[in-house]
């Protein structure tokens, strides 16, 4: 299978140099509006490219306001502080998930709790969160407490992993029911769908990435959206500095970040944004021919899950077991092509080990058989 595997990819990308997992497309007017951007002195996080991509993000998503952020993370941790999630609160989470999203936890001194995943979606299960929620919480005139910690449970953060929705609107009833906040961790499904909605419109506020390996790029980047509208204000309040407006005065009235995207980001951003929608056909191509290779064979191509329609931001496969794993590993990134694992379950890394963990029987399961393949945009 590898040879064929081999041949058949790099028939996709019409290469027989090295093939990264994402690379990114510059096809439009990345360096004309960058070109904008530098000769209108305006480089930093005013300008008129960063009004705009916020613009042009918000009515993609049918929203009234979006607020971008310097990286992807930067947008997850103020959702957190705009969920109020302070230190000593508890957040639920995935161990399914790249570390961004633990880490803007930690950042608030709050402490992950892992709950399971389902298969099919490789998201966070509403079944297992509720089962969890049943066990171990209670509704407290402070808000949804952990009744085995002690603590408050502030928020729940799902992730469409791969650009595949998790069941969101059922996650979105659980958090509703126990009084909790739904912050989505979009960073790698912008383009994809659930039930016809975009995702990242689900949850009370959602975080996006822009990273170099993303569907769009704007080099480093995120981007927030939120349901309500002061929400969305305060985010923007809080990113940039919490600076109070004046013509001249610098007054600030809270802990605030640096954390505005910079018009340079946002001048690259308007120009992928404008392809965004012929590169979502171009991967969905892409998926389809991995699909139908696989197909009749023992490997399992990961497909997008019932009611959904996926970017196909990574593409993988499904290996029998982390031996056959760790040799196709081996063996096809000895061949100049990029293959990766799953990360490592959170649950592991040595700095969230001592986590509240439920069973976590798929999560395992799934991190010993899935490898991603090469899934830029093809040309």
């Amino acid at each position: 299978m590898y040879k064929e595997l081999i041949e058949f990819v790099r028939e996709i990308y019409l290469s027989d140099s090295f093939l990264p997992l994402h690379e990114p497309r510059f096809v439009g007017n990345e360096k004309k509006y960058v070109n904008e951007a530098i000769d209108s002195t305006f480089v930093s996080s005013v300008g008129a490219f960063v009004d705009r991509f916020e613009e042009s993000f918000a009515s993609y998503h049918g929203v009234e306001k979006a607020v971008a952020c310097m990286n992807g993370t930067a947008a997850l941790h103020t959702a957190l502080v705009l969920a109020n999630v302070r230190k000593e609160n508890e957040v639920i989470t995935q161990p399914l998930t790249f570390v961004a999203t633990c880490n803007a936890i930690s950042y608030q001194g709050a402490h992950p709790i892992f709950i399971d995943v389902d298969r099919d979606t490789l998201g966070l299960s509403p079944q297992a969160l509720e089962e969890f929620l049943v066990e171990n919480a209670e509704i407290t005139a402070e808000g949804c407490l952990n009744k085995t910690s002690g603590r408050i449970i502030k928020a729940v953060v799902p992730m469409h992993t791969f650009g595949h929705a998790c069941r969101i609107d059922e996650i979105a009833t659980i958090c509703q029911n126990w009084h909790i906040t739904l912050i989505e961790d979009a960073a790698e499904a912008l383009g994809s769908q659930y039930k016809g909605q975009a995702l990242g419109t689900f949850g009370d506020i959602s975080a996006y990435s822009f990273n170099g390996n993303k569907i769009i790029t704007t080099g480093g980047g995120g981007m927030i959206i939120a349901r309500n509208s002061d929400v969305i204000k305060k985010a923007k309040h809080l990113t940039t500095t919490a600076k109070i407006p004046h013509l001249y005065e610098f007054t600030h009235d809270e802990v605030g970040f640096n954390y505005r995207m910079p018009n340079l980001n946002a001048a690259l951003g308007c120009a992928q944004l404008e392809q965004l929608d012929s590169y979502l056909a171009s991967k969905r191509k892409v998926a389809k021919l991995y699909k139908d290779f696989f197909s009749g064979r023992p490997e399992t191509f990961v497909d997008e899950p019932e009611e959904g329609r996926s970017n196909f931001w990574l593409n993988a496969i499904l290996l029998a077991d982390d031996v056959e794993r760790d040799h196709f590993l081996k063996e096809i990134n000895k061949q100049n092509i990029m293959v990766r694992p799953i990360w490592t379950l959170m649950n592991k890394l040595p700095m969230f080990e001592s986590s509240h963990t439920g069973p976590l029987v798929n999560a395992v399961w799934l991190e010993k058989k899935i490898v991603n393949l090469p899934s830029s945009v093809r040309l």
